[in-house]
């Protein structure tokens, strides 16, 4: 989540839409490396914690480690049978997150996953969240000199490193990625660009959707007194977001390689507004972004967006669900009873998962078997 001292804003949506058929015959693959955590027993499943290197991120000038710690639910069905494929959701954690975040912190990814899993018509999926935290709390999962590629991570990296280790079915039509705040910004931002590579998005209270083109100096005046890399580190020691948050953007959207040691420039330098670095932040919000990439958000069988009526990034999502209605995307747009965080494990079990259920091609679920229509319908 972003608060009211970043430049950005947030917005959802939410599409429903029918089932999707087997996408392709189901093959016997190699499983994924030992060492990593016992097989589930008793009907459970398992949480892996692994590492994967992100070539996109190596060189950043941050000096965050390319090597990714990542959490990956296998559902219970993943060891009972070898023959099996299942389609993958990734799923962002929002800023100042890590890769536990849907594990320990906001969700119980294993228990909400394997409540569902016996669930009639539920086609179990494998998880997995990669942890975007950096020096300043937060890659926002932009492309940057500055904190690395983490678009081409996200959609390359992570994504080739499930199909090479895991029982994963590989192709578009299986992959869904979706995310909270900061989560729910790089889900549309890779998700707008990638539509080759995931086949369904959903977004969740997702900040920075729009930008704020009048940043007040008074408002940046503690993350503009922060110049060495220490004074960075000690920042982002402390709860919440701070002046962290601020700069964790300007790494992200208006890096600079020539300026030592943060490589990064403020909308604000000296107590005054800086036009050209406030356009670099402007043309970072998807909302900027929503027209040019429309065409590619057209591509995605389901779009789902929601936001909880208490959240204060309610304007934004609602400024993303009126430009997509307006461009023709189709998509779900839902708002619930909630704050920001409060209803995030109850969203995930009883929306997200679910909806990537209906919404991605796998084999059929030999323990709650339920035939797919094949018909796909638009909201």
């Amino acid at each position: 989540m972003l608060g009211k001292a970043a430049t950005s804003v947030v917005c959802v949506v939410t599409l429903a839409v029918g089932g999707v058929g087997l996408l392709a015959a189901q093959g016997r693959g190699a499983g994924p490396a030992g060492g990593r955590g016992g097989l589930p027993a008793g009907g459970k499943g398992t949480v892996e914690r692994i590492t994967v290197h992100g070539k996109a991120l190596e060189g950043n000038l941050e000096g965050d480690s390319p090597d990714r710690e990542v959490t990956v639910y296998l559902p219970p069905s993943y060891p009972a049978d070898q023959a099996r494929r299942f389609p993958v959701i990734y799923l962002l954690h929002g800023y100042g997150g890590r890769e536990n975040t849907f594990t320990e912190r906001l969700a119980n990814l294993q228990e909400s996953s394997d409540r569902l899993a016996a669930a009639q018509g539920f086609s179990s999926a494998i998880v997995v969240t990669p942890s975007a935290y950096s020096l300043h709390k937060g890659s926002m999962y932009s492309n940057s000199p500055t904190t690395g590629d983490w678009e081409r991570f996200i959609a390359e990296d992570l994504v080739a490193y499930m199909d090479s280790h895991y029982r994963t079915l590989p192709d578009r039509m299986s992959r869904g990625l979706a995310g909270h705040s900061m989560g729910g910004y790089g889900a549309i931002r890779v998700g707008m660009k990638r539509p080759d590579v995931f086949f369904s998005l959903y977004l969740m209270s997702s900040c920075c959707l729009t930008a704020n083109r009048n940043p007040q100096p008074e408002g940046m005046k503690a993350a503009e007194a922060i110049t060495t890399r220490a004074q960075a580190e000690e920042a982002a020691k402390a709860p919440g977001f701070g002046p962290s948050v601020l700069l964790a953007s300007a790494a992200a959207w208006s890096p600079n390689p020539k300026n030592p040691p943060l490589f990064l420039d403020l909308p604000v330098k000296n107590g005054k507004v800086r036009p050209d670095i406030v356009a670099k932040w402007v043309a970072n919000a998807p909302l900027e972004m929503l027209e040019q990439h429309a065409e590619n958000l057209k591509k995605y069988y389901a779009i789902s967006i929601d936001i909880g009526t208490a959240d204060p990034l309610l304007a934004a999502n609602k400024q993303l669900h009126d430009a997509m209605t307006r461009l023709r995307i189709s998509h779900h747009y839902e708002e619930y009873d909630g704050d920001h965080t409060n209803k995030v494990r109850d969203r995930i079990e009883l929306h997200v998962l679910p909806f990537f259920s209906k919404n991605l091609a796998a084999p059929a679920n030999p323990t709650s078997p339920l035939p797919d229509s094949g018909t796909k319908t638009k909201n």
